[in-house]
């Protein structure tokens, strides 16, 4: 066996004199990935003191999305070792803070990025490699070492809504399945274009837009950050494209900007979006006035999934076929998915249940934190995913986490996602986050923090007024924060327990 049985890597090979990535310096072949990242192999097996094989060893690396990211992920995977990406916009205390949990013993930087990680390498006396240097004939010439599919590959911190990012420890055998479950379910072909905007430390980026273009022999154009205009453009462009993927954030950016834009840079974005065969929404849930928006002026009904980290996609809509707003569709190909109450018996259509899923694609375990893998499983082996879900027909709908997203308040289980929805319907609102406030008398409070469109006002009496007319009365925000912006992660998710923490202060009106 050798490290090109990495199923991955090993499928280049049939692509070759394809174009596999595109980005603002390079435009790289199969056949030239796989070259550089044979180099970057040697590489880093040269600065692990010429070892044939990293052993597993974790290799943290700060590179920007474009080709030189890709060389540097190909480049550990084939010297054995497993890829820890690091977030471009986290803080060093949020760096060292991965570098140190993974036990990375080895540091990869971009060099616009070094500066970032050069006091934590020195701090823990770590080789920090520019990934230019990567690029360089190390003078090592034995084989690469043997890479078994049950190997670990890939650790990939979760953001968590409590307490510190848990390391999510994937291995060559499951990325190949939760790879081969998402190009089965959206059908990519050799003959596929996407346009990918999204961080590459996060599940979304690195296996529904990257790894299932590579696996397929696609062509993947990467841009080293979000820019709006500049997606904007170049989706008018209609150059090739066939698919975009983002996160919700992303298309109401991209759906301000159609909204200033005059009337033939409209009828070309326009025309742009119906070149695509596909537009995917994920990482957060899709609202459905924007689903229906997006529609108008695209064409295109989002394609709305569910995913996590611990097990890449779970449920979906459909690629061909009527596709729900507010719902997420049915379970990807080789995930089974089941609905379960507190007890652990499968709830009937119609009512509330914890997902659970089971399949090859379901991640390894938590870096060092046996007590927390075990208890994200059942005794059945089914992975607890601590989301709430309605299963209607067949067709799920999420309403929300178990922790954050679902509120207990007076007795009654609400989703928070149901009432935002509700509330995006103010005409004075645009952007709103509803969280539980723990209350003696009512277990949780509803409260809204809420964005509002430039020149409008809102008062709590106001806001209660007009949720008593389209959701029941415990659903009703009881307490009202009018904010500035609402705090989110790289991918533009909100972050709830931040939300919950503004409540804390006393004073805030409002009773229920």
């Amino acid at each position: 066996m050798t490290s090109e049985t990495i199923p991955l890597i090993a499928r280049a090979h049939a692509y070759e004199e394809r174009v596999a990535l595109i980005d603002d310096e390079w435009s790289m072949s199969y056949a030239q990935l796989l070259a550089a990242s044979e180099r970057a192999a040697r590489a880093l097996l040269a600065a692990a003191g010429e070892e044939p094989d990293l052993g597993g060893a974790r290799v943290a690396f700060l590179v920007p999305p474009g080709c030189a990211y890709v060389i540097a992920q190909w480049g550990i995977w084939r010297a054995g070792g497993i890829a820890v990406p690091l977030c471009v916009a986290h803080p060093a205390p949020e760096l060292a803070y991965t570098i140190g949990d993974s036990g990375a013993s080895l540091l990869i930087a971009h060099p616009s990025l070094r500066a970032a990680l050069e006091p934590i390498a020195r701090e823990r006396g770590l080789p920090l490699i520019a990934s230019p240097d990567l690029e360089r004939d190390a003078g090592l010439r034995h084989a690469l070492p043997a890479v078994a599919p049950e190997r670990g590959a890939l650790l990939l911190y979760t953001s968590g809504t409590t307490g510190k990012p848990k390391g999510v420890l994937s291995t060559h055998a499951i990325l190949a399945a939760q790879i081969e479950s998402v190009v089965r379910a959206w059908e990519w072909t050799e003959r596929d274009h996407i346009l990918h905007v999204l961080p590459l430390h996060h599940l979304h980026g690195v296996l529904n837009a990257l790894s299932a273009a590579l696996w397929s022999g696609a062509c993947c154009e990467l841009l080293p950050r979000f820019d709006a205009e500049r997606v904007f453009e170049r989706i008018a462009a209609a150059r090739g494209l066939s698919l975009f993927m983002a996160v919700p954030t992303i298309y109401a950016r991209l759906l301000a900007l159609w909204e200033q834009a005059s009337a033939e840079q409209r009828a070309e974005f326009g025309a742009g979006c119906r070149q695509l065969r596909l537009m995917v929404s994920g990482s957060a849930a899709l609202p459905v006035a924007l689903f229906e928006r997006w529609r108008e002026l695209s064409g295109h009904s989002l394609l709305e999934r569910y995913g996590m980290t611990e097990f890449g996609m779970g449920l979906g809509n459909p690629l061909h076929g009527e596709r729900l707003p507010g719902r997420v569709g049915v379970p990807f190909p080789g995930i089974d998915v089941r609905l379960c109450d507190d007890a652990g018996h499968a709830v009937p259509d119609g009512a509330p249940g914890k997902i659970q899923v089971r399949g090859p694609g379901v991640f390894a375990q938590y870096w060092q934190k046996p007590e927390a893998t075990a208890a994200a499983f059942t005794a059945d082996g089914w992975f607890e995913t601590g989301d709430v879900a309605l299963r209607e027909g067949g067709i799920y709908r999420i309403l929300g986490r178990e922790s954050v997203d679902i509120l207990k308040t007076g007795g009654y289980k609400v989703s928070a996602l149901e009432i935002e929805e509700a509330l995006r319907e103010h005409p004075a609102i645009r952007e709103c986050a509803v969280v539980g406030v723990a209350d003696p008398e009512w277990g949780q409070r509803v409260a809204a923090a809420v964005l509002l469109h430039d020149g409008q006002s809102l008062t709590l009496e106001q806001l209660r007024a007009f949720g008593k007319e389209r959701l029941a009365p415990y659903k009703v925000p009881s307490l009202l924060r009018v904010v500035a912006d609402l705090p989110r992660n790289a991918l533009g998710k909100v972050q709830k327990p931040d939300v919950t923490r503004w409540f804390a202060a006393p004073e805030l009106p409002g009773s229920p």
